[in-house]
């Protein structure tokens, strides 16, 4: 039978990179952790760290290793750890969540209000979301996310539907769009103000208007939702955004439905399944999901 004993030492020292490293880490003689490193590499078949100068660096096995072996350790310490009965009262953490513009604006007050009345002495940190990859979720940077699943994301990562959206084009009050009926010609011909992060996407709208063999006349092009609705407030540009997802950035303004077949899409909300048996992380999940499915709307 393997001795699991060896998972725990295999995290450490992937994790620092060192046999002194993790000798010190484990409270072992850097010779007892040598020999626990000649048994692991006995075991895997591999050399796992290999001299790199005056340091180890990992194997490609040891970094194909290296994620699977710290969930099984966690699991392991999720399954031996007592069970937490959380005291709401006087609980004290900081939660970091990850989101694009327009989630804190649109969900954060009902959000906030919630957490303060159930455990006072939580405190959220609202992380923007500038990239979909999960790295932050993965290193446990942030601890929950939204948005919409992507291939980018690791596959480990667990997902919560909270919402359906759809795209919607917002106007100032008494733009030329807003009169008469808006035809796929008159959207596409407007003045638009383009959301990209990187420049190079290509939006679901424009996809629905190569169909039909047209083109956005994108004047602009913006990082983020909340400066293309400031611009279409005060010019006769136009700012497609999600619409529920946005809403409290476009109040004041004149939202259309676009004469397009532009499917609607899931916000989600993701995590690390290292979290999932965490009481105070399912509380909070508990939480966020209750505000976004209950929000007026």
């Amino acid at each position: 039978m393997p001795d699991l004993n060896l998972l725990v030492t295999l995290d450490v020292l992937l994790t620092e990179g060192s046999v002194v490293g993790a000798a010190r880490r484990l409270q072992l003689s850097a010779s007892a952790m040598s020999r626990a490193l000649a048994r692991l590499r006995e075991a895997t078949g591999d050399p796992l760290l290999v001299r790199a100068g005056r340091g180890l660096v990992p194997t490609p096995r040891a970094l194909e290793l290296r994620d699977r072996v710290r969930q099984v350790v966690d699991d392991a310490d999720a399954v031996l750890r007592p069970a937490l009965k959380l005291d709401f009262a006087t609980f004290a953490r900081t939660f970091a969540i990850r989101s694009t513009e327009g989630f804190v604006e649109t969900f954060g007050p009902a959000l906030l209000a919630r957490v303060a009345a159930e455990a006072p002495h939580v405190r959220l940190w609202f992380v923007p979301k500038l990239d979909k990859d999960s790295t932050l979720l993965r290193d446990g940077v942030v601890d929950l996310e939204t948005g919409v699943t992507s291939k980018s994301m690791g596959p480990e990562i667990r997902t919560q539907g909270l919402f359906r959206d759809r795209f919607v084009a917002v106007v100032r009050k008494g733009h030329p769009l807003g009169r008469g009926k808006l035809t796929p010609e008159r959207y596409a011909s407007g003045d638009h103000v383009l959301v990209s992060r990187r420049g190079l996407e290509m939006a679901p709208v424009d996809h629905a208007l190569e169909q039909l063999g047209l083109v956005r006349n994108g004047v602009v092009t913006v990082g983020g939702f909340g400066p293309a609705i400031l611009l279409a407030g005060e010019s006769d540009m136009i700012a497609t955004v999600p619409e529920r997802h946005t809403r409290s950035l476009w109040r004041g303004m004149h939202p259309l439905a676009l004469p397009l077949d532009v499917p609607q899409f899931t916000i989600s909300l993701f995590w690390h399944p290292r979290l999932d048996a965490d009481p105070a992380h399912e509380w909070l999940r508990t939480v966020v999901v209750d505000v976004c499915r209950h929000d007026a709307w």
